[in-house]
């Protein structure tokens, strides 16, 4: 099992001015690899008073960052930082480039993918934040990202999850998904 730092959520709490100044270096914040994306989580929603939760997603090469999924819960603001990110909003594909956002409402039928053949990063707001937190979950327990795990971990997150749109999306677009089970 990954030796990923599960923050005790009991500890951490609303950032404020009483706290003195607060800078997220570009090396900060807990990491995890989940084959698809990495996750660097630098805002969680308990530091942000609930309003929102921001994590930085590297995506591999020609990957595909997961299936073909919603929200019931929150809304992501995609901020492409390097490279081309593509992206499927309900039935319309858009690449977006470095300094493009991409709103991917809560309710939509969307995925996203690293479009290019170099880094893909983006900086990902999520509103109300909490989401992160199954960023977290599967970094400490790989084995919930597939099978009856990975659909007890989505019913609880509100996140309905399309696993068969996999091949699919990869053939239609030239991607890769890693196989991140056993």
């Amino acid at each position: 099992m990954p030796d990923f730092p599960v923050p005790d959520v009991k500890a951490l709490r609303r950032f404020d001015a009483s706290q003195g100044p607060r800078v997220i270096r570009p090396n900060d914040g807990p990491v995890v690899d989940l084959g698809s994306l990495g996750v660097r989580f630098m805002v969680w929603a308990e530091e942000s008073g609930g309003g929102f939760s921001l994590v930085e997603h590297p995506i591999p090469p020609r990957t595909l960052a997961a299936p073909l999924h919603r929200h019931a819960n929150e809304d992501e603001y995609s901020y492409v930082l390097e490279g081309r990110l593509g992206a499927l909003l309900g039935e319309d594909v858009e690449m977006a480039d470095p300094g493009d956002l991409v709103f991917k409402p809560r309710q939509q039928w969307h995925t996203f993918w690293n479009a290019g053949d170099g880094p893909c990063r983006i900086l990902e707001i999520i509103s109300p934040g909490g989401f992160e937190h199954l960023f977290a979950e599967l970094g400490a327990n790989p084995d919930a990202m597939t099978g009856e795990a990975a659909e007890t971990v989505d019913a609880r997150f509100g996140l309905e999850v399309d696993y068969e749109s996999i091949s699919r999306l990869c053939t239609e677009y030239g991607l890769v998904f890693p196989d991140v089970g056993p």
